[in-house]
């Protein structure tokens, strides 16, 4: 007998990397639903085949989400059971899948989570920065001016800080980082993870971010990067560049003192402006 509920949306995790995490419980249902709705068909058949998976695969992505998800909520309507799998981690983190489940939850239908893997989690939990509380930012905007302005936005955030990031942008991010938050502030890159060429690198930023500039070998697979939260040493800067902000404002223009005051004292210049 079928341990899955017909007419159910199961969210199922599957593994960031090692094929083997995908829980047993993942694989006996993944075996019984009526379909799964993969991001990729062709990335998840091998894992599938891998554990004697023969469920027939739909696509569901960034591209045909809008249009398929009217026919798998029928499908579910109808009696069908459905599972839903990303790429690779838990779905809807940084993947597809948000339609589907508002969609299902809208139509009544039961929306069932199999967790597992997640590559933002993993990270955290080998990263030994603070994990009482962290917030995830998924990936930074692509163009440069806009990812330093949300860099700027996160530099009083007091919680780890939690980036998805792409091989071929990850050189260029912990730069920024390492010019927005402070060549000192602690940070981890924690890439391709349960895979063979697992890596786990902590250090302030600017050596962070040099060491990864150097080494090509640091700018492939999937990345996350891990930035302490402001403590109590940014505190104390902001504190000495206000005070050196307000003595270089009574003789230079407000932008200009604040960036003198930022070299001087190595608070965060934006929110030195911001004070005038």
């Amino acid at each position: 007998m079928s341990s899955v509920q017909p007419g159910c949306l199961w969210v199922v995790a599957t593994p960031i990397g090692h094929r083997d995490d995908l829980s047993a419980r993942a694989i006996v249902t993944l075996r019984e639903v009526a379909v799964i709705a993969a991001e990729d068909t062709r990335h998840s058949r091998p894992l599938l085949v891998h554990h004697n998976i023969d469920t027939p695969l739909i696509a569901l992505h960034d591209h045909n989400e809008r249009d398929a998800v009217d026919a798998i909520v029928r499908r579910m309507e109808a009696g069908d059971s459905v599972a839903l799998i990303s790429d690779a981690g838990t779905p809807l983190i940084s993947d597809p899948g948000f339609r589907l489940v508002r969609a299902a939850r809208a139509a009544g239908i039961r929306c069932i989570p199999v967790p597992g893997a997640c590559a933002a989690i993993a990270a955290l939990s080998v990263a030994g920065l603070p994990s009482d509380r962290f917030v995830f930012e998924g990936f930074l905007p692509p163009k440069a001016a806009a990812r330093r302005s949300r860099l700027q936005e996160l530099g009083g955030d007091a919680r780890t800080l939690i980036f998805y990031e792409s091989s071929h942008r990850v050189a260029e991010s912990l730069a920024d980082m390492r010019d927005i938050f402070g060549a000192t502030r602690e940070a981890v890159l924690a890439r391709e993870l349960t895979k063979m060429f697992e890596t786990v690198l902590g250090e302030p930023l600017a050596e962070l971010a040099a060491r990864v500039a150097a080494d090509p070998d640091q700018q492939r697979g999937e990345c996350v990067i891990l930035v302490a939260g402001r403590g109590e040493e940014a505190d104390a800067k902001l504190v000495e560049g206000r005070r050196i902000f307000a003595i270089l404002r009574e003789e230079l223009p407000p932008a200009k003192a604040a960036k003198m005051a930022a070299a001087i004292t190595g608070a965060p210049r934006k929110e030195l402006y911001r004070s005038e």
